[in-house]
């Protein structure tokens, strides 16, 4: 039996599974509660937040907040991989916060005594998720919440609502540079499924929820059939055409008669904003407020340079 320990600033809950859903040892899942700076540039977040795995993104987790009857459902939102809440939603969660919305963001899915989380099996991560949305309808007295997930956050997401149940209390999924059928991460992903190539392709371990998200994986056959979507919620795919990770960038798009897609250059041909920086991307942004019912903000739509980010992510990638 694995153990999955979930957290408020301590131990909360803890969610037993059977072993064979995931590599043995626990898989931990923290809802960061700490107040942490406001930094001016997306590098700063990211640094600050590996040395902080409980800092939380300003305007999140106030168990007191009641929705108002314009926003009436609590928005949870869900990092991508090897990352963290604040690490991606340090932009968006008070842009959301500010026009009256209750946010709510949980670090799921990490190994003990890492400071970045979404490394671990995505199934295992989805549980903590999945006890998260109930803990933020308790709080908030919401009958049902909207989920914004960024990368594998937006897999996460769809499996919390197809495979463990959470379809009836969600309204709108909000995918950011899904990938939602995998990726091939440019031939790299197929060559992890070699015997001895994952210690070639990357200078850390290649993470079991990686290895979730390449193309072809049981974990993805699994999630996308007999549907990609289930009746009651809508979906909306946010992607960019230039993505440096899903490729190629139409692996993203969910197939449903409930599931709408959106490309950045089709909203701001200017912004070549690729999947590093998508939860900090200001079109990007005003999709998701639009989308959940809030006001889209001016001058959204400016030039953003092939590759901005990719930098961030490799000098944090060591540390």
């Amino acid at each position: 039996m694995t153990t999955v320990a979930v957290s408020v600033g301590v131990l909360i809950g803890v969610v037993g599974v059977p072993a064979a859903a995931t590599p043995a040892g626990r898989v931990v899942s923290v809802v960061p509660m700490a107040d942490a700076p406001a930094f001016t540039t997306i590098s700063a977040v990211r640094r600050y937040a590996v040395d902080h795995p409980d800092a939380r993104p300003a305007g999140t987790n106030d168990p007191a907040c009641r929705p108002s009857t314009s926003h009436p459902r609590p928005v949870v939102l869900l990092h991508g991989t090897d990352s963290s809440a604040y690490a991606d939603f340090s932009g968006l969660a008070p842009t959301l916060a500010a026009q009256g919305f209750c946010v709510y963001a949980i670090n799921y899915g990490g190994a003990v005594g890492a400071t970045t989380f979404g490394t671990q099996d995505i199934r295992v991560g989805a549980l903590a998720v999945r006890s998260f949305v109930d803990r933020v309808r308790a709080w908030t007295r919401a009958a049902r919440v909207d989920i914004v997930g960024y990368s594998q956050g937006a897999t996460v997401a769809r499996y919390v609502v197809d495979e463990l149940g959470a379809a009836p209390v969600v309204d709108h999924w909000v995918g950011l540079a899904p990938p939602s059928h995998g990726s091939t991460f440019y031939g790299l992903g197929l060559l992890t499924r070699i015997p001895g190539v994952p210690q070639l392709v990357s200078p850390k371990p290649v993470n079991p929820s990686m290895l979730q998200q390449v193309v072809g994986s049981d974990f993805l056959r699994e999630l996308n059939t007999p549907t990609e979507t289930v009746s009651g919620v809508r979906y909306l795919t946010i992607r960019t055409a230039v993505d440096e990770v899903i490729q190629p960038s139409s692996s993203g798009i969910l197939h449903g008669p409930n599931a709408r897609d959106v490309v950045i250059q089709e909203r701001c041909p200017a912004d070549m904003t690729g999947h590093f920086r998508m939860p900090y991307d200001a079109v990007a942004q005003n999709l998701v407020v639009e989308d959940l019912g809030g006001a889209a903000l001016p001058g959204a739509c400016r030039p953003v340079p092939l590759g901005e980010g990719i930098g961030d992510v490799i000098l944090n990638a060591r540390r």
